[in-house]
């Protein structure tokens, strides 16, 4: 949200982060923005973010929901630790992911980062929710992924399939 952003963001404001969005869209590409649960933020908070993005002149294409994995040894994680913040729990995960398939029904919500600790039955219930992607690879950013073929599995076993990429048509 606009008021947890400078608790955790130092070098741009929010403001910033909204100009890049219609920047990006500008220049024709496809707009990726989501959150990242689990930073010391109030539910207020994250209905603040799906709002903003929301009422966006246009939804992002797509909408990751990150639930944090704290790096040990990083100042977030020690500032965290300290102010005994927790990590979101699947229904927190799972309200807000039905609340932006909701809000933003054409976009692609993707559950992102955080899966990697979630029980596969989390993960199904976050797909009954609402969530339609998620990504893949060896790490997301800076954090340890799922293996795709465990991921192959589990969507086998869900019955879900896999999709291609997003593209412009």
């Amino acid at each position: 949200s606009k008021e947890h952003y400078e608790t955790i963001i130092s070098t741009r404001k929010y403001a910033d982060r909204l100009a890049t969005l219609q920047n990006v869209r500008d220049a024709g590409i496809s707009v990726c923005c989501g959150g990242i649960l689990g930073l010391g933020e109030t539910e207020d908070d994250r209905i603040s973010l799906l709002h903003t993005l929301a009422t966006l002149p246009s939804h992002p294409e797509s909408v990751p929901v990150n639930s944090l994995v704290p790096v040990e040894g990083t100042p977030l994680a020690a500032k965290l630790k300290e102010d005994n913040s927790k990590l979101p729990t699947t229904l927190e995960l799972v309200r807000y992911i039905a609340t932006a398939r909701i809000l933003m029904p054409h976009s692609i919500v993707r559950l992102s980062a955080g899966r990697l600790f979630m029980e596969k039955s989390d993960q199904a219930f976050c797909f009954l929710a609402g969530a339609n992607s998620i990504f893949t690879g060896d790490k997301l950013l800076t954090t340890p992924n799922n293996d795709m073929s465990d991921d192959e599995k589990m969507f086998q076993e869900f019955g879900l399939e896999g999709r291609p990429p997003f593209t412009y048509q």
